[in-house]
């Protein structure tokens, strides 16, 4: 930056407060630019097991003799995984250290997507995809401690960076894994496995970046003196369960899951059911998904400039509240436009990442309330798409259910006014900086 002063005077409160001393060794030159590519490797990859499994689902449960039972079981396993292994994530970053417990995490989601086309039952396909999902479930709560750590001055343009990476990869996994079954001979099994080598390719590329990290880690704490002591003060971090905020941003991102995950898994049965055909009810929803590429990246620069984003998260929440009243009262004349402002909306999802970044003031705070908002978060959305199809089911048609989908926005925009207030976790569990 041109001038450095200048820029941490207008910064957010939160984001200066987390700008850290120089280190006292300094990483190698490669580091920073390795890791950026790194990073957006990472993102690349924490959804295409999901979204290539729908994609391919029937052919899958067909292919595996699965019965309804367990094939609503997987379904639900994602959200399931992000909670339970994403809690240990704090622990393991303790241990390890940030990048290398992402590191592991991109080799245990490689292993699984090696593994569970070659599973002969519903068993180990099942616990082939949970390997991949602990994986994922380990990254998703690790990156924004990596941006923090490495890139403090740049928490939402790197937020973004790796949220419109993951946009990406989600889209490019639900839209070209049918084309490339097909071109590739057809079978489900080669179409699960395709999506293997983007993992190894991050896997090859986080090895290097761990190793030097480590050496880092390591010449620093010598530096100072107190190796092991200096590691548990990095890391003790505050007691989240303590903090208002901590609660509104995991309550904040379980509405905003829920929302995203009813979106991805019945928008086209929506349109299906209002008239729209099937090949044009997938083309929207792929419309509301891509949205989001563009968006990740914008959203967080703009929060990253702001020292309260309550307001974004008003605008996010308005703009779903319109695109499920049109679903109401004219789904099908409509698609286009409820298409896209539903899409708007879910990009409430690269607004709380970014606001996970602003609200601790240092990396170990990061990790806690990444951990903390992510499981408290993925183990409040799992209810959500299940609500929703039971009253489908009962009431016949989509007025209760989108209603539901709409009263679920007033408590997400009132939450994510709460958690985009200039404050910190420290600050608010009465911590010395």
């Amino acid at each position: 930056m041109s001038d450095e002063e200048t820029n941490t005077l207008t910064r957010p409160a939160a984001d200066r407060a987390t700008v850290p001393a120089p280190p006292t060794t300094a990483q190698p030159a490669w580091l920073g630019p390795l890791l950026i590519v790194g990073i957006v490797l990472a993102a690349l990859n924490l959804r295409p097991a999901i979204t290539s499994l729908g994609a391919l689902f029937e052919e899958t449960r067909t292919g595996l003799g699965m019965s309804g039972t367990v094939a609503g079981l997987i379904t639900s396993v994602p959200a399931l995984c992000f909670a339970v292994f994403g809690v240990t994530a704090p622990r393991l970053s303790r241990r390890f250290g940030p990048v290398a417990v992402v590191c592991a995490g991109m080799a245990a989601v490689a292993a699984g997507l090696l593994i569970r086309p070659f599973a002969g039952g519903a068993a180990g396909f099942l616990a082939a995809s949970a390997l991949s999902l602990a994986g994922i479930a380990l990254t998703n709560v690790l990156l924004p401690v990596i941006v923090k750590r490495y890139f403090p001055d740049r928490v939402g343009t790197m937020t973004g960076l790796y949220s419109m990476a993951l946009a990406a990869g989600t889209s490019l996994a639900a839209a070209a894994t049918v084309p490339l079954t097909a071109a590739l001979g057809g079978s489900w099994r080669t179409g699960l496995l395709m999506w293997a080598a983007l993992a190894l390719v991050a896997v090859l590329l986080w090895l290097p970046i761990a190793r030097a990290a480590r050496r880092a880690d390591r010449a620093q704490a010598a530096a100072v003196g107190s190796g092991e002591g200096a590691a548990v003060r990095t890391d003790a971090g505050p007691r989240v369960v303590r903090s208002r905020t901590a609660w509104a941003l995991a309550c904040y991102f379980g509405l905003q899951a829920t929302g995203a995950y009813i979106t991805m898994g019945w928008l086209p049965q929506i349109f299906r059911d209002a008239g729209v055909s099937a090949s044009t009810a997938g083309v929207l929803l792929a419309v509301t998904m891509v949205m989001g590429v563009p968006l990740a990246f914008v959203i967080p620069g703009l929060a990253g400039r702001m020292r309260n984003q309550g307001a974004i998260a008003v605008t996010l929440g308005v703009f779903g509240l319109t695109g499920y009243l049109g679903l109401s009262f004219a789904p099908a004349a409509g698609a286009w436009a409820w298409s896209l402002l539903l899409g708007v909306s879910n990009c409430a999802f690269p607004l709380v990442i970014t606001m996970i970044g602003l609200r601790a003031k240092s990396p170990a705070g990061v990790v806690r309330l990444s951990a903390f908002a992510q499981s408290t978060g993925y183990l409040i959305s799992i209810p959500g798409p299940l609500v929703i199809g039971t009253l489908y089911q009962h009431s016949g048609g989509w007025d209760l259910p989108l209603a539901l989908m709409a009263g679920l926005l007033v408590p997400q925009i009132a939450l994510g006014v709460l958690a985009g207030r200039d404050r910190t976790i420290e600050d608010e569990c009465g911590m010395r900086d």
